[in-house]
């Protein structure tokens, strides 16, 4: 079975497009945010989402928000995105990958992780009637697009909003991204959010 190229995908997507629909935008930090912003505030009124209740400690998850809102101030967008930010929620986190603990990198508890952003996003997506919804995540080389994709397929169903699909990192997207962070001297953090610090 072919291999599905969720960038082709995508630029199917925009091209159809009339007018600038809405889009929900999960964002997990500043640097993975700056290029998707860079790209997609071109053909949706994007609203960035901040839920990530991975991130630990508390004080890791102020830095990133802090270094997502230090791009929406700097980097100059024709059309600037709105944030919603939900508060520091590592509780449901907790409770999500109970049992996975001792999983690798990688491994069975990040797709939970997918599934717990996503899940939240698509929900806002339809209770707030947004078109679209999508995230920043597979900008990351560390990011398993087709376990993305695949969770936010599923959800688009079930909420009955649109996905938006995306391999943010083709077409040097994560090198874009790390040009940006340096341009506009941004917080680079050094892990995902679970594993450190600090252990459950």
């Amino acid at each position: 079975m072919e291999k599905r190229n969720f960038q082709k995908e995508l630029d199917g997507v925009t091209v159809g497009l009339t007018g600038r629909p809405s889009l929900l935008l999960q964002a997990c930090c500043g640097p993975c945010s700056s290029y998707v912003l860079e790209y997609m505030t071109k053909y949706f009124d994007v609203t960035v989402l901040f839920y990530n209740p991975n991130i630990r400690p508390e004080a890791e998850y102020d830095k990133r928000l802090a270094a997502l809102k230090q791009l929406l101030t700097a980097m100059p967008m024709d059309h600037p995105p709105a944030l919603m930010e939900p508060g520091w929620r590592g509780e449901e986190f907790l409770s999500a990958v109970k049992g996975l603990e001792d999983e690798p990198e990688g491994g069975a508890r990040c797709a939970v992780c997918f599934k717990l952003r996503l899940e939240e996003t698509a929900r806002m997506a339809a209770e707030w009637g947004f078109d679209y919804f999508g995230t920043t995540l597979t900008v990351s080389p560390h990011k398993n697009a087709e376990v993305i994709n695949a969770i936010g397929e599923k959800l688009a169903g079930e909420y009955e909003v649109k996905w938006l699909p995306s391999d943010f990192k083709k077409r040097n997207g994560y090198l874009r991204s790390i040009q940006l962070s340096k341009e506009y001297d941004l917080y680079r953090q050094e892990y995902c959010g679970c594993g450190l610090p600090e252990k459950y």
